[in-house]
């Protein structure tokens, strides 16, 4: 494995990463600002009254969109075991 591979291969993994962690963390943000703006106009300023919602609208979301999660992780992972990464390994004749 050359070096443009090993780039090529952690590029190809932080953008996995982020398509599936990206509309969860997505939902989570616009809930927070949500949540934020209707305890700021009510004044009730309870950390409970904050994340219970927040838990539930972060799992049902989760809950929604895990197959399509599911099927980005499987189709990476086939991606990679269908080619093999191979190592050279280089010796030294003086070793």
């Amino acid at each position: 494995m050359n070096s443009q591979d090993a780039i090529d291969l952690g590029r190809e993994a932080l953008m996995v990463t982020m398509q599936i962690g990206g509309p969860i963390l997505l939902i989570a943000l616009i809930d927070g600002l949500i949540i934020g703006v209707l305890q700021g106009l009510t004044q009730i300023h309870d950390q409970t009254v904050a994340a219970i919602p927040k838990i539930v609208i972060v799992l049902a979301a989760i809950g929604l969109c895990l197959p399509w999660l599911s099927s980005k992780m499987v189709e990476y992972t086939k991606d990679h075991l269908r080619e093999p990464v191979t190592l050279r390994v280089e010796h030294n004749a003086g070793d």
